[in-house]
């Protein structure tokens, strides 16, 4: 499953899996994209954290993913499933429940059910809905699919960890040198497509844990006569947003999915736009937030009190 919302440079990131100062590393494809995980688990052997990454991030595609035509959402919104018969499958009504309850807090900003209006932009499904609804997990599922990761982690004894899946972002303890996680947060220009190659800033992450996912509009757009065309669509206009907001980071304190809520609240940022976006980030306890927005031809950010870029 391809997301292009989040854009989160995975610094001190390797690849393969190989043990480095009682830190290991496995990495993959997954969901159209990578994964990386650093950890450090003496007890846990970097073969079985890589067999189980993929298995739990097999499932999530075969479950989610609406790029894969015989997954179950697409089977569903192609109508060849019922809601109540996906509602039957764990994985699905998990992450639909948690979905529908984001769609309440944010006023129906960020709708897994507006699946439609990506396939009208051409930012969803390769193939039509066929059913009675057509749902979009994008915007919660690389997020999910981390704190899954990190869940999974944790009841084998892990307390230091980053999970970046597509870069999305869960991290908890200290990094191998014995210091909190440092991230870097790529800078929003159109046509910067390798991650890491021009910065915003970097910060570091607390260790108690956080989800951290950047939202932006500077990968994937197309002009249609001469409007730039981007995959954050509104559901409640059901327009592509034309805003002054160009990403937004999200950096979010929870013991309950941080990573599935943070990849939504940076979405829901990317809908609303720089006041609004600001105001809700205010508003929440456990967050914290880097906004860049485009002031004149310049870039400029707002960053909350709590996070200090580097």
């Amino acid at each position: 499953m391809r997301r292009f919302l989040p854009y989160v440079l995975l610094l001190l990131c390797c690849c393969g899996c190989f043990r480095n100062a009682q830190y290991y590393v496995v990495s993959g494809q997954a969901q159209g994209g990578t994964y990386s995980v650093k950890f450090s688990c003496d007890s846990l052997p970097a073969e079985q954290v890589k067999a189980s990454c993929d298995s739990i991030l097999l499932a999530v595609d075969t479950t989610f993913s609406i790029y894969n035509s015989s997954s179950l959402t697409s089977r569903l919104n192609r109508g060849d499933i019922s809601l109540d018969g996906a509602l039957e499958n764990p994985l699905f009504r998990d992450l639909y429940n948690r979905s529908i309850l984001i769609k309440e807090e944010t006023a129906s900003a960020v709708d897994i059910t507006a699946g439609a209006l990506f396939q009208k932009f051409g930012f969803g499904s390769p193939e039509a809905s066929g059913g009675g609804i057509c749902l979009n997990f994008n915007a919660v599922a690389q997020g999910y699919s981390c704190d899954l990761i990190a869940s999974w982690l944790k009841s084998r004894g892990c307390t230091s960890m980053l999970v970046d899946v597509g870069g999305e972002i869960y991290c908890c303890g200290m990094n191998p040198s014995a210091s909190s996680w440092t991230i870097g947060i790529d800078a929003p220009k159109d046509g910067n497509n390798t991650p890491g190659a021009i910065l915003q800033g970097r910060f570091r992450v607390p260790a108690q844990g956080r989800g951290v996912v950047t939202s932006g509009n500077y990968r994937k757009f197309y002009y249609r006569d001469g409007k730039k065309i981007s995959h954050t669509i509104d559901p409640r206009t059901g327009e592509s947003v034309s805003h002054s907001l160009l990403s937004a980071t999200i950096v979010l304190d929870s013991d309950d999915f941080p990573a599935m809520k943070a990849d939504a609240y940076a979405t829901y940022c990317m809908v609303v736009g720089l006041d609004s976006a600001r105001d809700f980030v205010l508003s929440r306890p456990g967050m914290e937030a880097c906004l860049v927005y485009a002031a004149d031809t310049l870039m400029a950010s707002w960053t909350s009190p709590g996070l200090a870029l580097e």
